[in-house]
């Protein structure tokens, strides 16, 4: 018999649907009925393609006795994280503030008005490996509470007082102004932590950090220290070449379980792949790596082949396990390779992609590039445009095969914040690589989101899944689309992006701004009422809401002439000065956004006729330049008359009937540029300058 999870949608609250525990969903009936039967609550917060998720699901709540136990005497409600993000946030803090560490599964008891008094993340089912069984946990936890209820509810009571200080501004950084001094101190930290031999930053396990990456490039750039391009190349190239990149498939798996970048762990982002996506196009404009135009486009292609809904958004993860083991579809044989290849080119693919008899996992070999092609071609004594090509082919064959086996699950809903990150790779890598597809792409999502994901008062609605949509859209979700419109308009010069992105960034400002301390709230004025109200400042796996919110508003302020959206970026950026300092690792984005902030930065202005080809090669121009601080409005003076921008294009012409480029810094335009060739030789120099 089904529990009450049956009717939900998140496929991870449905994967427990059968199980033996009577679970509940967040919501009204199960906080009622913890009140009136006087019982705890036990919260489990988990999602999809979490792989210790599916192992306490299977021995602990496919469990008949332990289900006993928890029905007997405990409210169980399940959460999926990626659908109530403000719920994840408040009780990780707490499970954090309990324990030292945190992560998936999330395992709380909350008292029945929702106050956690006791937690931690997985724990088996009987007592092994130095963590206390499951079962023991449970019969503490219920003994104290029928014994010892007043000083649960005391720790409890206490423990949400401080969980509503989180985040909150302190009076240091309220009276501290954000200086350059932060984004150099950052680069200097990031440079000291990196790992010099396999690049990125600490120790196993290994997670990409892209917003570093970026601040780095852009660290770079400003100051021509060639020590913080080092730190951005070593690290791509040594994930580009590991195992936690798909070699057959494109795309990149969650994180590292070692230094190497060798053994990932096998779930799937769509998160991750947005952000990379980024870093590695920042990378290609920065540099001119063909290595890093190829990564962009096998990570868009594997979102456009296996992660887009045919209505146009894009899916969320993919999980680790398949056949019940972790990593099975991805991993190879020897004998497998020579099964699809043939004896001669599998003993090629093997030398170069690091397969042996004996395997790097589990008995299994997981894909990746000892050395660099170039290098395998020396090795091999091969022609290396002939190996490029033979390569190329044993690893369609192989992506063939795979794809008949049982695949990993796949989280199908479609959230606003994720989708908002792939919208902005997908419309400025379309835009750099002179690629339709992909701008297509990001229009495709950007009208399903902006049409299925809304309220009947036009305000955003979180998550969409078989046609239906639900849940009320959190910070995250509005700043995510809103820059990633930004970056669609810059695209398409379709002023219908830039009009979404001031209707997002105006419910930011009326509904989730706190007005005192400066940023945003994660949740809305108007959102359900919890034991906090949470604002945070660092990064995540995602960037932070208020890094995004910030530097959606810098952008929009800067193209549009918004003071009121300048002056509440630069109070988000104040009221997080005091932990850029102290965590620049985690700020990465709030950092970005100072970076921007500080400039200078410069708004490009082109007219013309937008249909010339004189004019479609000056945007090509543009766009394939390293230009990370600069904002792009152009007008076709031969149509429709622009509203939003009407300001911004005042008094600017086409000169001569010529592409006319205007750069302008704070409003202030310099003398036109007029002409493709002048202006390829502007472009040069503004790529040129710190």
């Amino acid at each position: 018999m089904s529990n009450q999870l049956a009717q939900e949608t998140s496929p991870y609250l449905l994967q427990h649907k059968d199980n033996p525990v009577d679970w509940y969903p967040w919501g009204d009936q199960a906080i009622a009925k913890a009140r009136q039967e006087e019982k705890p609550i036990f919260l489990s917060i988990g999602y999809s393609a979490c792989h210790w998720c599916h192992v306490m699901e299977h021995e602990s709540f496919e469990n008949e006795a332990i289900a006993g136990v928890l029905n007997a005497h405990f409210v169980s409600i399940k959460v999926d994280r990626e659908e109530r993000p403000d719920l994840d946030q408040i009780y990780m803090n707490a499970v954090q503030m309990l324990t030292g560490h945190g992560g998936w599964p999330m395992s709380l008891f909350l008292t029945p008005d929702l106050k956690p008094f006791y937690g931690g993340t997985y724990w088996p089912p009987q007592a092994s490996r130095g963590m206390p069984g499951f079962d023991q946990i449970l019969a503490a936890t219920h003994q104290a509470w029928q014994e010892r209820r007043e000083k649960a509810i005391e720790g409890a009571e206490h423990l949400t007082q401080e969980l509503r200080k989180v985040g909150l501004s302190d009076s240091e950084s309220l009276g501290r102004q954000p200086s350059r001094d932060l984004v150099d101190d950052a680069a200097t930290q990031m440079r000291r932590t990196h790992d010099p031999t396999y690049g990125g930053f600490g120790s196993a396990p290994k997670f990409p950090q892209a917003m570093a990456l970026q601040l780095l490039l852009r660290h770079w750039k400003r100051s021509g220290q060639k020590s913080s391009l080092e730190v951005v190349r070593l690290t791509l190239d040594r994930m580009a070449a590991g195992g936690i990149y798909d070699h057959l498939g494109g795309g990149f798996s969650r994180y590292s379980v070692d230094a190497r970048w060798l053994v990932p762990h096998f779930e799937k982002m769509l998160y991750d792949n947005a952000l990379l996506g980024g870093a590695y196009l920042d990378a290609y404009l920065a540099t001119s790596e063909k290595t890093y135009e190829r990564v962009v486009r096998e990570i868009l292609n594997y979102v456009l082949r296996d992660m887009t809904d045919p209505a146009g958004g894009f899916y969320s993860t993919e999980d680790a396990d398949s056949e019940g083991s972790e990593g099975l579809y991805y991993t190879w044989t020897p004998d497998e390779i020579r099964a699809v290849l043939g004896s001669e080119k599998a003993l090629t693919f093997s030398r170069v992609y690091g397969l042996s008899e004996e395997g790097n996992f589990e008995g299994r070999n997981i894909l990746h590039l000892a050395r660099t092609i170039e290098q395998s071609a020396r090795v091999l004594d091969r022609d290396e445009h002939e190996l490029h090509e033979e390569l190329a082919e044993s690893r369609a064959k192989l992506l063939a095969v795979r794809a008949a086996r049982v695949r990993p699950g796949r989280d199908d809903k479609v959230l606003v914040a994720w989708n908002g990150l792939m919208i902005d790779t997908f419309a400025r890598a379309g835009a750099a690589l002179a690629e339709a597809s992909y701008v297509e792409a990001a229009e495709a999502a950007a009208r399903f989101l902006s049409s299925k994901l809304r309220r009947d008062d036009g305000r955003l609605l979180h998550t969409w899944r078989n046609g239906f949509a639900k849940l009320d859209a959190y910070l995250d979700d509005y700043a995510c689309l809103a820059d990633g419109l930004i970056s669609l308009y810059e695209a398409t010069f379709d002023e219908y992006w830039l009009a979404e992105a001031v209707a997002l960034i105006d419910v930011l400002l009326s509904k989730f701004a706190d007005h005192e301390g400066g940023g945003f709230f994660l949740t809305a004025i108007d959102h359900e009422t919890l034991i906090a109200r949470t604002k945070d400042f660092t990064d995540a796996s995602t960037p932070s809401g208020n890094g995004v919110a910030a530097t959606a508003l810098l952008r929009l302020g800067k193209l549009l002439g918004r003071s009121d959206y300048l002056d509440a970026a630069a109070a988000t950026l104040k009221s997080g000065a005091n932990l850029m300092q102290k965590a620049p690792l985690a700020t990465g984005q709030l950092l970005l956004a100072l970076d921007l902030n500080l400039g200078p930065a410069f708004e490009l202005v082109l007219t013309g006729d937008l249909e010339s080809d004189p004019v479609r090669q000056v945007v090509r121009d543009i766009h394939s330049h390293y230009l990370p601080n600069c904002l792009l409005a152009a007008c076709d003076l031969g149509g429709t008359s622009p509203e939003l921008l009407c300001d911004v294009f005042a008094g600017k012409e086409a000169i001569g009937g010529q592409p006319t480029l205007y750069v302008c810094e704070n409003f202030a335009c310099r003398k036109p540029t007029v002409g493709s060739d002048q202006i390829k030789q502007r472009l040069a120099e503004l790529a040129a300058s710190p």
